[in-house]
């Protein structure tokens, strides 16, 4: 039962002495500190101290019935009788350390005594948070704590250990062991004599690997014959290990981005497409520290093919037949090619390998970095695009150059095109050549009576018959509608109109297109020699050739006309003018 009346209230009481004078109990309890009491047989109070009222009030009121347990244990075993005993009270929880001594007289009487431990309790169990809450906020805050005596040595290791090792094995052992280049440092942190806050120091774990910590300590200072002598160290160690690897990650990643954003935009800077590869090539070399770049195209059912490189590229003779390996899906493929530790990729388009790209240093360099196969992935990601790009380029080139329905080259691109280049090339081998025009007779009759299909067919006929007429360094043109040019280069002009006579044979097979009996298809050719000791204009090549066409068709159709040779101009004569045709 609570009780709120304080121990020790009342006044010395002795319940049978009327004499006034202190009863020799009553001098026995009052040396005691703390409440105390005696209790009779009969379980009454016959003497208390000045302290006792409140314990006297609690055995008479049976508000603490442990106490009247322990008084009837005592006299039962004759023994002390001890315990602790918890009240509510209205300023909270008492402790009282109740203690029972029996024996005292043959009457069963006993001595009662209490000290309140409420503070004491209070203050213990305050110390017991304090320590672990200390323990708590060091353990939570260091990966261990340590101290080190006068030798450097270990002589206190957090329960847990430490890099991986058991107290055991770090408890008398020199922390110099465990650090890397100890040298380094003067003195070592571990037996410093001076406070240290946040060193870096880098340690080796048990099982070999290592350990970045920041260590903070304190000196262990004893004063001996009146001067301050060291005796230690203490301190504590964190383990940032991973907080520098990601800090390195995150400075490397920076890095190839940058090494990224160099090559990329090196790229973009190159307005002609074929010259982004070659940029690509010697930007990537320079961003990753290679001896050499490679980049390679690859078409559908094409094999690799070397569109840029960069640097030294002698003995890698073999590379381009590895490249093979790429296609069976491996990202990236290491290999060693002579003297060079070479690293490939492919390059992607929407699922499709649409090239590679290949970097090499010499073997006895370190092997490959995390970086480097980074990168070059990150590289080869941009290179699918540029080369995707490079062959749309082509693509639109092609079709601004040839003819949509034959595929060979158009108007413009013989004449503005191929032939200047061909004809400045005849310049310096003064070779001969022979331009052919060729214009199909009675062809408006065929889609006429057969269709435009019959026309187009006609059409593909004749492409087919100038292929077999020429050779493969030679070009064929359509010029528009029915009317075709062929240009063969190191022609005589002997074999040059043997030409002329065999292709007009061979035309007899597009007879079978023909409107009708009475107007057969065939061709009318008229063929132009150059010759470059001649100096002659390409728009006087193109009108004689053109003029001979049409004398041949003048002719009455089916054959062919040499044109005559240029007339050149004398010098003391006017100068000819003949009408050009447009180009």
């Amino acid at each position: 039962m609570p009780t709120d009346q304080p121990l020790g209230s009342l006044e010395n009481l002795d319940k049978n002495n009327v004499s006034g004078e202190p009863s020799p109990q009553e001098v026995l309890l009052a040396g005691y500190p703390g409440a105390a009491l005696l209790v009779n047989g009969e379980g009454k109070v016959s003497c208390s101290n000045a302290k006792g009222a409140g314990l006297e009030a609690l055995i008479q009121h049976e508000a603490a019935p442990e106490i009247r347990e322990m008084i009837d244990h005592a006299r039962a075993q004759g023994c002390v009788a001890a315990g602790s005993v918890s009240l509510n009270s209205a300023k909270g929880e008492i402790v009282l350390e109740i203690s029972v001594i029996p024996g005292l007289s043959n009457d069963g009487e006993v001595l009662v005594m209490a000290r309140d431990m409420t503070m004491e309790r209070n203050l213990r169990t305050a110390l017991v948070e304090s320590r672990q809450r200390y323990k708590d906020l060091v353990e939570v805050s260091s990966d261990f704590s340590w101290e080190t005596g006068t030798g450097g040595e270990f002589i206190f290791v957090s329960p847990k250990g430490a890099l991986g090792y058991q107290v055991e094995e770090l408890i008398g052992k020199k922390a110099e062991e465990f650090v890397l280049l100890p040298e380094e440092f003067s003195p070592l942190p571990f037996a410093s004599s001076k406070a240290l806050d946040d060193i870096e120091i880098w340690m080796r774990n048990k099982d070999g690997s290592t350990a970045c910590v920041v260590l903070s300590c304190v000196p262990l200072i004893a004063e001996e014959d009146g001067e301050e002598q060291w005796k230690g160290s203490r301190g504590v160690c964190r383990n940032v290990t991973e907080e520098r690897e990601n800090e390195s990650a995150l400075a490397r990643a920076r890095r190839r981005e940058q090494h990224l954003n160099y090559i990329v935009s090196t790229i973009r800077d190159e307005l002609e497409p074929h010259n982004m590869l070659s940029a690509a090539a010697a930007a990537t070399a320079r961003a990753l520290g290679v001896t050499g770049c490679r980049i390679y195209r690859r078409g559908q059912e094409e094999p690799f093919r070397i569109a840029a490189e960069h640097g030294n590229v002698e003995g890698l003779g073999g590379l381009d037949n590895k490249l093979a390996a790429l296609d069976s899906g491996d990202k990236l493929a290491e290999m060693q090619i002579g003297k060079w530790r070479v690293l490939a990729t492919a390059t992607n388009y929407r699922q499709r390998i649409n090239g590679a790209i290949s970097i090499w240093k010499p073997v006895d360099d370190e092997e490959w970095d995390d970086d480097h196969l980074l990168l070059i992935s990150d590289v080869a990601n941009q290179l699918g695009i540029a080369n995707e790009q490079i062959s749309n380029h082509e693509r639109i080139l092609a079709l601004s150059r040839t003819d949509s329905m034959t595929g060979l080259l158009n108007r413009r691109a013989f004449y503005e095109e191929d032939l200047p280049r061909r004809i400045s090339r005849l310049q310096r081998s003064r070779e001969t050549a022979a331009l052919f025009f060729v214009d199909m007779d009675n062809f408006k009759r065929v889609n006429d009576v057969h269709g435009h299909q019959a026309g187009d067919d006609a059409i593909l006929s004749l492409r087919d018959l100038l292929m077999e007429m020429s050779r493969p360094g030679d070009v064929i043109a359509r010029l528009g509608g029915d009317e075709f040019a062929m240009w063969l280069d190191g022609i005589s002009p002997k074999v040059t109109e043997t030409r002329a006579a065999r292709l007009i044979e061979a035309s007899h097979s597009l007879r079978e297109f023909s409107g009708d009996d009475d107007h057969p298809l065939g061709i009318s050719v008229g063929v132009a020699i150059y010759d470059p000791d001649e100096n002659e204009a390409l728009e006087d090549i193109v009108v004689r050739a053109d003029k001979a066409m049409y004398e041949a068709k003048n002719a009455g159709k089916g054959g062919y006309f040499m044109a005559a040779p240029p007339v050149i101009a004398d010098p003391g004569e006017g100068v000819r003018t003949i009408e050009k045709p447009k180009l």
